[in-house]
């Protein structure tokens, strides 16, 4: 058998072989360790627009690994996050629970989130912070006051049907707040702002090559407005915010990506190795001379009000 046989046997082999939650579980934890970070500028924004801080009661739509909910936390707000990937969840609920500085994990190093065992419950020790596996319906309580602000912080508008899901989740959220309440929606800026979209186009070069659905196309300027009229949703105010994503090498920079979903067709398509050797090669352009990779970026958000 020759070499490549041999490579290409061992990946089918991996590939039977390998356990779908440790590689959720690693996945889940890239993106909470390298790049949901990456996005502060994008929480920070908005927060400070809306004046988020004492008093102010948060829900948090696709909260991920909990970072934007740590940091309104800070600010005083009392939380509650969403969302459907359980790993994520668990990683949310170890740092509302046990974080004591929240602002450690959003500076752009590679030290690792902190993981602490023994944190499954859904009430957090911040202010009663509280993070649900599910959808807003998770957290619907007669008993409870309405929220002030509701985020969906996951930027869309790079993948096919990447806010297919956002409609339906701002339906069940709505209901939970008064009349004029913002809902911050969440989006990459224009491709000539954003350097990263060389590099997200290696999802739709890949999964075009093989007429696979999904994949990366272009932000389009009107994305979150149909999500937000959709929704029947009044928009009230955007802006945009610098974004940049730094890594501490190739190594990093490959995993980062990798957790935000956006290639996941791309390596149904084809296989993981294929993915990453494609990523590297359009991170080139963006590795620094001692080993860095920078990439300026942009993203958008908007403000609507609820009816």
């Amino acid at each position: 058998m020759t070499r490549t046989l041999v490579q290409h046997h061992q990946q089918q082999v991996n590939a039977a072989t390998a356990d779908p939650s440790t590689e959720a579980g690693e996945r889940a934890r890239d993106w909470a360790e390298i790049q949901e970070r990456m996005l502060v500028p994008l929480y920070e924004a908005v927060y400070e627009r809306l004046e988020v801080g004492p008093g102010t009661r948060l829900l948090g739509l696709g909260c991920g690994s909990g970072l934007a909910l740590l940091i309104a936390t800070a600010r005083g707000a009392q939380v509650t996050g969403v969302d459907a990937d359980q790993e994520r969840v668990a990683l949310a609920r170890e740092r509302l629970v046990h974080d004591s500085h929240p602002m450690q994990h959003a500076a752009p190093s590679t030290a690792p989130v902190r993981a602490v065992s023994g944190a499954s419950g859904p009430f957090g020790g911040r202010a009663g912070a509280r993070v649900l596996t599910g959808g807003a319906t998770a957290v619907m309580e007669a008993e409870r006051p309405s929220y002030d602000v509701i985020t969906a912080f996951q930027p869309i508008g790079v993948a096919a049907g990447d806010s297919d899901g956002l409609g339906p989740a701002l339906a069940e959220a709505v209901p939970m707040a008064d009349r004029g309440t913002p809902v911050v929606l969440a989006g990459w800026g224009p491709p000539e702002r954003c350097a990263t979209s060389a590099v997200l186009r290696v999802a739709g070069r890949l999964t075009e090559r093989l007429r696979k659905g999904g994949g990366y196309r272009p932000p389009r300027r009107d994305d979150l407005e149909d999500v937000a009229a959709r929704a029947g949703l009044k928009p009230d105010g955007s802006g945009r915010v610098s974004c940049p994503f730094g890594y501490a090498g190739m190594e990093s920079a490959l995993r980062g990506l990798m957790s935000t979903g956006v290639f996941d067709a791309a390596v149904r398509a084809t296989d993981q190795s294929q993915v990453e050797k494609e990523i590297a090669e359009a991170l080139h352009p963006h590795v620094r001379r001692d080993g860095t990779v920078w990439m300026p970026n942009v993203f958008r958000y908007l403000i609507a009000r609820t009816p």
